[in-house]
């Protein structure tokens, strides 16, 4: 029993019963759990657990501890000299350099009115949705091998070359193709995301920064702008690392193979793909997904350490 005053009209209720808590927000979250278990944990768990064995899809698994991740480790030349190499390299240009970029585009497509700011964000983020195609239509068009290919016919028209250069056949050049073709297509929704937190921001920030002796652009960027949208900032950071490291049908696509020449533009995912569903050695291709998560994991983690609330 306990007493409730209203200060306003001076009247004294008395609740002699405390109202029970209730459990309907676990009935709005049943769908979304259902789903997340469903998808997320189970395929996990399941993938984890296949690590451990020897399975082939047809045959039922066979426990064999750790040797999957022996054999990863220590015989597997393909997956250390190759592959993790390809897949670092890739993810810090592309990932790191893709993040920056979307941050700077998003500050200047920012600074501009809402008609043009509209246009510019619209061009700078479609490139993402329609990278499937274009992948076909325009960048493999542009680097075809032969002479009529654009790329080739400007460069044979130029004198720059004396025969056509197979772009993406070439172990030299493929991994720098990827590169170009994922940086095009990386204004995604971290890039709106970023757009949103900047356009966003109290203005009122701005004003009391200048008075604390701030002088230029930069530093604004520096100490309001970044700080004030760490939410924005670090959503795009992680799925700046999701994409980057479950990238894999590009190279694939520019290529026309898998393996990649040499396995010259061959990612983690690549590889995957090799050992599940060519070779269909499952449960190694599982033991590269546990690994594949715990990188990922380990990213977002130093993502969560630098934009993350504290």
């Amino acid at each position: 029993m306990f007493w409730i005053i209203n200060e306003n009209f001076g009247v004294i209720h008395m609740v002699t019963k405390i109202p029970k808590r209730r459990s309907n927000h676990w009935l709005l979250l049943s769908p979304y759990l259902t789903l997340f278990t469903i998808f997320i944990v189970l395929p996990v768990a399941v993938a984890i657990f296949l690590s451990f064995t020897y399975f082939n899809a047809i045959e039922k698994p066979r426990w064999i501890g750790i040797q999957n991740y022996i054999i990863l480790l220590t015989r597997d030349d393909i997956f250390m000299q190759k592959v993790l190499p390809n897949t670092i390299k890739y993810a810090l240009i592309v990932g790191v350099g893709g993040y920056i970029l979307s941050f700077i585009l998003a500050w200047l497509v920012a600074q501009l009115t809402k008609i043009p700011r509209t246009i510019f964000a619209l061009i700078l983020y479609s490139p993402s949705l329609t990278a499937g195609v274009t992948m076909t239509v325009v960048w493999r068009v542009l680097f075809n091998g032969d002479q009529q290919g654009y790329l080739n016919a400007l460069l044979l028209n130029l004198g720059l070359i004396d025969k056509p250069v197979q772009w993406l056949q070439s172990p030299q050049h493929l991994m720098d193709i990827m590169i170009i073709v994922s940086l095009w297509s990386s204004m995604g929704v971290g890039f709106l995301a970023m757009l949103a937190g900047i356009l966003n921001i109290d203005e009122q920030l701005y004003e009391a920064a200048y008075i604390d002796g701030i002088k230029n652009r930069l530093q604004e960027i520096i100490y309001v702008t970044i700080p004030a949208m760490k939410p924005q900032m670090l959503f795009g950071a992680v799925m700046s690392i999701v994409n980057t490291f479950t990238s894999a049908g590009i190279g694939v696509a520019l290529s026309g193979s898998n393996p990649t020449p040499q396995y010259a533009g061959q990612l983690i995912v690549n590889h995957i793909e090799d050992y599940g569903f060519l070779r269909y050695e499952m449960g190694y291709a599982a033991a590269l997904s546990v690994v594949l998560l715990l990188i990922i994991w380990f990213f977002s983690r130093v993502a969560w350490r630098l934009f993350g609330e504290r």
